[in-house]
Protein backbone atom coordinates (compact mmCIF):
# COMPACT_ATOMS: atom_id res chain seq x y z
CA UNK A 1 0.00 0.00 0.00
CA UNK A 2 1.74 3.34 -0.99
CA UNK A 3 -1.12 5.37 0.59
CA UNK A 4 -2.26 6.44 -2.78
CA UNK A 5 -5.19 6.23 -4.70
CA UNK A 6 -3.07 3.79 -7.33
CA UNK A 7 -3.42 1.40 -4.34
CA UNK A 8 -7.09 0.87 -6.00
CA UNK A 9 -6.48 -1.56 -8.91
CA UNK A 10 -6.81 0.01 -12.49
CA UNK A 11 -5.92 3.42 -11.69
CA UNK A 12 -3.36 5.37 -12.91
CA UNK A 13 -2.22 9.33 -11.76
CA UNK A 14 -0.53 11.59 -13.75
CA UNK A 15 0.48 15.69 -13.60
CA UNK A 16 1.89 18.14 -15.65
CA UNK A 17 2.34 21.96 -14.37
CA UNK A 18 3.19 25.34 -15.74
CA UNK A 19 5.05 26.76 -12.69
CA UNK A 20 5.78 30.49 -14.59
CA UNK A 21 1.64 30.15 -14.96
CA UNK A 22 1.30 28.23 -11.54
CA UNK A 23 -1.32 25.97 -12.83
CA UNK A 24 -1.47 22.31 -13.41
CA UNK A 25 -3.77 19.71 -14.39
CA UNK A 26 -3.63 16.02 -12.98
CA UNK A 27 -4.93 13.18 -15.52
CA UNK A 28 -7.03 9.68 -13.62
CA UNK A 29 -6.64 7.21 -16.33
CA UNK A 30 -8.43 3.95 -15.71
CA UNK A 31 -6.65 0.73 -17.62
CA UNK A 32 -10.14 -0.41 -18.58
CA UNK A 33 -13.56 1.66 -18.74
CA UNK A 34 -14.82 2.15 -15.31
CA UNK A 35 -18.02 3.05 -13.91
CA UNK A 36 -18.28 6.23 -12.90
CA UNK A 37 -20.10 9.00 -11.07
CA UNK A 38 -20.14 12.16 -9.01
CA UNK A 39 -21.97 14.58 -6.28
CA UNK A 40 -21.32 17.99 -6.70
CA UNK A 41 -22.54 20.25 -3.57
CA UNK A 42 -20.56 23.42 -4.26
CA UNK A 43 -23.02 26.11 -5.24
CA UNK A 44 -20.79 27.42 -8.20
CA UNK A 45 -19.02 24.27 -10.07
CA UNK A 46 -17.37 24.51 -13.12
CA UNK A 47 -17.03 20.79 -15.04
CA UNK A 48 -17.34 19.18 -18.87
CA UNK A 49 -19.21 16.12 -19.54
CA UNK A 50 -20.62 15.38 -15.76
CA UNK A 51 -23.94 14.94 -17.30
CA UNK A 52 -23.17 11.51 -18.31
CA UNK A 53 -22.56 10.34 -14.95
CA UNK A 54 -25.83 10.67 -14.04
CA UNK A 55 -27.28 7.14 -12.84
CA UNK A 56 -29.91 7.15 -15.74
CA UNK A 57 -27.30 8.48 -18.44
CA UNK A 58 -26.12 5.89 -21.30
CA UNK A 59 -23.21 6.06 -21.09
CA UNK A 60 -21.82 3.11 -18.50
CA UNK A 61 -17.96 3.80 -18.25
CA UNK A 62 -15.43 6.49 -18.01
CA UNK A 63 -12.02 5.93 -19.37
CA UNK A 64 -10.17 8.63 -17.44
CA UNK A 65 -11.40 12.09 -14.85
CA UNK A 66 -9.34 15.49 -14.82
CA UNK A 67 -8.95 17.99 -12.36
CA UNK A 68 -7.27 21.09 -13.43
CA UNK A 69 -6.70 24.92 -12.56
CA UNK A 70 -7.88 27.43 -14.82
CA UNK A 71 -11.00 27.84 -14.12
CA UNK A 72 -13.19 27.53 -16.99
CA UNK A 73 -10.06 28.20 -18.96
CA UNK A 74 -8.63 24.89 -17.40
CA UNK A 75 -11.57 23.10 -19.42
CA UNK A 76 -9.37 22.06 -22.42
CA UNK A 77 -7.29 20.27 -20.21
CA UNK A 78 -9.71 17.33 -20.95
CA UNK A 79 -9.37 17.81 -24.92
CA UNK A 80 -5.47 16.84 -24.38
CA UNK A 81 -6.29 13.67 -22.69
CA UNK A 82 -8.73 12.83 -24.79
CA UNK A 83 -6.39 13.41 -27.95
CA UNK A 84 -3.94 11.15 -25.79
CA UNK A 85 -6.41 8.02 -25.58
CA UNK A 86 -7.46 8.58 -28.76
CA UNK A 87 -4.34 7.84 -29.79
CA UNK A 88 -3.91 4.18 -28.23
CA UNK A 89 -7.31 3.57 -29.33
CA UNK A 90 -9.51 4.37 -25.97
CA UNK A 91 -12.90 5.46 -26.56
CA UNK A 92 -16.54 4.96 -26.49
CA UNK A 93 -17.47 3.14 -30.06
CA UNK A 94 -19.76 5.51 -31.95
CA UNK A 95 -20.20 5.85 -35.64
CA UNK A 96 -17.01 4.21 -36.60
CA UNK A 97 -14.63 6.26 -34.08
CA UNK A 98 -14.11 5.51 -30.56
CA UNK A 99 -14.85 9.01 -28.31
CA UNK A 100 -12.65 9.10 -25.13
CA UNK A 101 -14.77 9.50 -22.39
CA UNK A 102 -13.16 12.01 -20.10
CA UNK A 103 -15.34 14.17 -17.33
CA UNK A 104 -13.39 16.95 -15.80
CA UNK A 105 -13.67 19.23 -13.20
CA UNK A 106 -11.78 22.69 -12.48
CA UNK A 107 -10.64 25.49 -9.78
CA UNK A 108 -10.02 29.00 -9.49
CA UNK A 109 -6.12 29.76 -9.56
CA UNK A 110 -6.09 32.78 -11.30
CA UNK A 111 -4.95 34.70 -8.22
CA UNK A 112 -1.70 33.10 -6.95
CA UNK A 113 0.49 35.15 -8.75
CA UNK A 114 1.31 33.42 -11.80
CA UNK A 115 1.15 34.96 -14.82
CA UNK A 116 -2.21 34.28 -17.06
CA UNK A 117 -1.68 36.16 -20.35
CA UNK A 118 -4.52 34.12 -21.88
CA UNK A 119 -6.97 35.30 -18.80
CA UNK A 120 -6.69 39.06 -20.53
CA UNK A 121 -7.72 37.53 -23.70
CA UNK A 122 -3.86 37.34 -24.99
CA UNK A 123 -2.71 33.76 -26.71
CA UNK A 124 -4.00 30.58 -26.53
CA UNK A 125 -3.86 28.06 -22.89
CA UNK A 126 -1.61 25.65 -21.84
CA UNK A 127 -4.27 23.50 -21.06
CA UNK A 128 -4.36 20.62 -24.04
CA UNK A 129 -0.82 20.89 -23.99
CA UNK A 130 -1.13 20.22 -20.22
CA UNK A 131 -3.48 17.53 -20.31
CA UNK A 132 -1.58 15.21 -22.92
CA UNK A 133 1.23 15.21 -20.67
CA UNK A 134 -0.77 14.58 -17.55
CA UNK A 135 -2.05 11.46 -19.18
CA UNK A 136 1.36 10.41 -20.33
CA UNK A 137 2.96 10.63 -17.06
CA UNK A 138 0.55 8.07 -15.28
CA UNK A 139 1.54 5.96 -13.53
CA UNK A 140 1.22 4.78 -10.00
CA UNK A 141 3.46 6.34 -8.66
CA UNK A 142 3.17 10.60 -8.21
CA UNK A 143 3.84 13.68 -6.42
CA UNK A 144 1.37 15.37 -3.45
CA UNK A 145 1.49 18.65 -2.38
CA UNK A 146 2.45 21.55 -5.44
CA UNK A 147 1.41 19.08 -8.08
CA UNK A 148 -0.98 18.81 -10.82
CA UNK A 149 -4.01 20.60 -10.23
CA UNK A 150 -2.80 21.21 -6.48
CA UNK A 151 -0.08 23.21 -8.17
CA UNK A 152 -1.79 26.73 -7.80
CA UNK A 153 -4.44 25.78 -5.41
CA UNK A 154 -4.46 27.86 -1.90
CA UNK A 155 -6.21 28.00 1.05
CA UNK A 156 -7.33 30.92 2.93
CA UNK A 157 -3.86 30.80 5.44
CA UNK A 158 -1.67 28.33 3.94
CA UNK A 159 -0.55 27.01 0.60
CA UNK A 160 -3.07 23.97 -1.23
CA UNK A 161 -2.21 21.29 -2.45
CA UNK A 162 -2.88 17.41 -4.39
CA UNK A 163 -3.46 15.47 -1.33
CA UNK A 164 -4.14 11.58 -1.61
CA UNK A 165 -4.65 9.07 0.64
CA UNK A 166 -5.85 5.38 0.75
CA UNK A 167 -7.25 2.44 3.30
CA UNK A 168 -9.16 -0.82 3.20
CA UNK A 169 -12.44 -0.78 4.26
CA UNK A 170 -13.92 -3.79 6.39
CA UNK A 171 -15.11 -5.55 3.41
CA UNK A 172 -11.91 -6.20 2.43
CA UNK A 173 -11.80 -3.80 -0.30
CA UNK A 174 -9.90 -0.88 -0.90
CA UNK A 175 -10.66 2.98 -1.52
CA UNK A 176 -8.69 5.59 -2.47
CA UNK A 177 -8.81 9.59 -2.69
CA UNK A 178 -7.25 12.00 -5.01
CA UNK A 179 -8.23 15.96 -3.78
CA UNK A 180 -7.26 19.27 -5.01
CA UNK A 181 -7.44 21.40 -2.01
CA UNK A 182 -8.06 24.97 -3.12
CA UNK A 183 -10.28 25.75 -0.27
CA UNK A 184 -12.58 29.20 0.37
CA UNK A 185 -11.35 28.26 3.99
CA UNK A 186 -9.32 26.34 6.45
CA UNK A 187 -7.59 22.72 6.44
CA UNK A 188 -5.97 23.87 9.86
CA UNK A 189 -7.67 24.77 13.65
CA UNK A 190 -7.21 28.48 13.88
CA UNK A 191 -3.66 29.74 13.54
CA UNK A 192 -2.01 26.35 14.76
CA UNK A 193 -0.72 23.42 12.76
CA UNK A 194 -3.28 21.24 14.09
CA UNK A 195 -5.58 19.70 10.91
CA UNK A 196 -9.38 19.41 11.41
CA UNK A 197 -9.16 15.92 9.54
CA UNK A 198 -6.99 14.71 12.71
CA UNK A 199 -9.05 12.03 14.18
CA UNK A 200 -8.83 10.54 10.71
CA UNK A 201 -5.01 10.56 10.72
CA UNK A 202 -3.07 7.09 9.73
CA UNK A 203 0.25 7.26 10.68
CA UNK A 204 1.16 10.57 11.19
CA UNK A 205 0.96 11.16 7.49
CA UNK A 206 0.11 14.99 8.55
CA UNK A 207 2.07 15.18 11.08
CA UNK A 208 1.13 13.55 13.93
CA UNK A 209 0.00 16.43 15.97
CA UNK A 210 -3.88 15.09 16.73
CA UNK A 211 -6.23 18.26 17.88
CA UNK A 212 -5.08 20.60 20.02
CA UNK A 213 -6.01 20.64 24.40
CA UNK A 214 -8.81 22.62 23.65
CA UNK A 215 -10.83 24.09 20.68
CA UNK A 216 -12.24 27.93 21.04
CA UNK A 217 -14.71 29.20 19.87
CA UNK A 218 -12.55 32.03 17.96
CA UNK A 219 -10.80 28.95 16.33
CA UNK A 220 -14.23 27.85 14.90
CA UNK A 221 -14.56 31.36 13.37
CA UNK A 222 -14.77 31.10 9.65
CA UNK A 223 -12.28 32.97 7.74
CA UNK A 224 -12.94 33.50 4.20
CA UNK A 225 -9.93 34.02 1.07
CA UNK A 226 -9.80 36.50 -0.99
CA UNK A 227 -13.05 37.95 -3.01
CA UNK A 228 -15.81 36.24 -4.31
CA UNK A 229 -15.28 32.55 -6.01
CA UNK A 230 -11.79 32.43 -5.87
CA UNK A 231 -11.75 28.62 -4.49
CA UNK A 232 -13.01 25.22 -5.08
CA UNK A 233 -11.95 21.72 -4.12
CA UNK A 234 -11.85 18.98 -6.46
CA UNK A 235 -11.68 15.40 -5.91
CA UNK A 236 -12.58 11.63 -6.73
CA UNK A 237 -12.80 8.65 -4.56
CA UNK A 238 -12.13 5.01 -6.38
CA UNK A 239 -13.09 1.43 -4.85
CA UNK A 240 -11.95 -1.70 -6.84
CA UNK A 241 -15.33 -3.02 -5.71
CA UNK A 242 -17.96 -3.58 -8.29
CA UNK A 243 -20.28 -1.07 -8.23
CA UNK A 244 -23.27 0.13 -10.39
CA UNK A 245 -23.56 4.05 -11.53
CA UNK A 246 -26.29 4.70 -8.64
CA UNK A 247 -23.93 2.96 -5.91
CA UNK A 248 -21.20 5.05 -7.28
CA UNK A 249 -23.17 8.02 -6.79
CA UNK A 250 -24.14 6.74 -3.46
CA UNK A 251 -20.09 7.07 -2.76
CA UNK A 252 -19.48 10.56 -4.15
CA UNK A 253 -22.13 12.18 -1.88
CA UNK A 254 -20.67 10.27 0.41
CA UNK A 255 -17.60 11.25 0.23
CA UNK A 256 -18.51 14.75 0.30
CA UNK A 257 -18.86 14.46 4.48
CA UNK A 258 -14.52 14.13 3.89
CA UNK A 259 -14.60 17.63 2.80
CA UNK A 260 -16.79 18.69 5.76
CA UNK A 261 -14.69 16.93 8.17
CA UNK A 262 -11.37 18.41 7.04
CA UNK A 263 -12.33 22.12 5.89
CA UNK A 264 -13.96 24.43 7.35
CA UNK A 265 -16.28 25.81 6.01
CA UNK A 266 -17.08 23.59 2.50
CA UNK A 267 -19.84 23.69 -0.13
CA UNK A 268 -20.05 27.32 0.03
CA UNK A 269 -22.39 29.20 -2.54
CA UNK A 270 -19.60 30.19 -4.00
CA UNK A 271 -17.48 27.09 -3.70
CA UNK A 272 -17.64 24.55 -7.26
CA UNK A 273 -17.19 21.72 -4.42
CA UNK A 274 -17.54 18.46 -6.55
CA UNK A 275 -16.31 14.59 -5.94
CA UNK A 276 -16.17 12.13 -8.68
CA UNK A 277 -16.64 8.35 -7.90
CA UNK A 278 -15.38 5.56 -9.80
CA UNK A 279 -15.70 1.99 -9.38
CA UNK A 280 -12.80 -0.30 -11.48
CA UNK A 281 -14.77 -3.62 -9.88
CA UNK A 282 -11.22 -5.28 -10.06
CA UNK A 283 -12.11 -6.90 -6.40
CA UNK A 284 -14.91 -9.02 -8.49
CA UNK A 285 -17.28 -8.64 -5.62
CA UNK A 286 -20.79 -7.15 -6.15
CA UNK A 287 -21.47 -4.90 -3.30
CA UNK A 288 -24.98 -4.90 -1.01
CA UNK A 289 -26.02 -2.42 0.97
CA UNK A 290 -24.64 -3.50 4.24
CA UNK A 291 -21.29 -3.55 1.68
CA UNK A 292 -22.02 -0.21 0.51
CA UNK A 293 -22.40 1.90 3.34
CA UNK A 294 -18.77 0.23 4.60
CA UNK A 295 -17.26 1.79 1.60
CA UNK A 296 -18.73 4.80 1.49
CA UNK A 297 -17.92 5.80 5.20
CA UNK A 298 -14.41 4.89 4.02
CA UNK A 299 -14.28 7.44 1.41
CA UNK A 300 -14.95 9.62 3.01
CA UNK A 301 -12.12 9.09 5.89
CA UNK A 302 -9.52 8.72 3.17
CA UNK A 303 -10.80 12.00 1.43
CA UNK A 304 -10.46 14.12 4.69
CA UNK A 305 -6.91 12.47 4.70
CA UNK A 306 -5.72 12.96 1.56
CA UNK A 307 -7.39 17.06 2.13
CA UNK A 308 -5.15 17.59 5.22
CA UNK A 309 -1.76 15.77 3.25
CA UNK A 310 -2.14 17.79 0.10
CA UNK A 311 -2.13 20.83 2.65
CA UNK A 312 0.85 19.30 4.77
CA UNK A 313 2.87 18.81 1.48
CA UNK A 314 2.30 21.72 -0.27
CA UNK A 315 5.59 24.14 -1.13
CA UNK A 316 4.85 27.93 -1.28
CA UNK A 317 4.69 29.60 -4.80
CA UNK A 318 7.88 31.89 -5.31
CA UNK A 319 5.92 35.24 -5.82
CA UNK A 320 5.23 38.15 -3.71
CA UNK A 321 2.53 37.84 -1.06
CA UNK A 322 2.45 34.09 -1.79
CA UNK A 323 0.61 32.01 0.70
CA UNK A 324 2.87 30.33 3.40
CA UNK A 325 3.56 26.43 3.11
CA UNK A 326 2.65 24.29 5.86
CA UNK A 327 5.88 23.59 6.74
CA UNK A 328 6.90 27.50 6.32
CA UNK A 329 4.77 28.10 9.33
CA UNK A 330 4.72 25.15 11.54
CA UNK A 331 8.40 23.29 10.72
CA UNK A 332 8.97 19.80 10.57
Amino acid sequence: MRNLITDVRGVLIGHAHDAAAATGVTAALFERPTVASMAVLGGAPGTRDTALLEPEMTVEHVDALVLSGGSAWGLSAADGVMSWLAGHGRGFPAGGFRIPIVPQAILFDLANGGDKPWARGDGETPYRRLGMEAAAAAGADFALGTAGAGFGATTVNLKGGLGSASARAATGQIVGALVAVNAVGSATIGGGPHFWAAPYEHSAEFGGLGWPAAITPAETALRFKGGTGQNTTIALVATDAVLTKAQAKRMALAAHDGLARSLRPAHAPLDGDIVFAAATGHSGAPSDAFALTELCATAADVLARAVARGVHAATALPFPGAQPAWYDRFGG
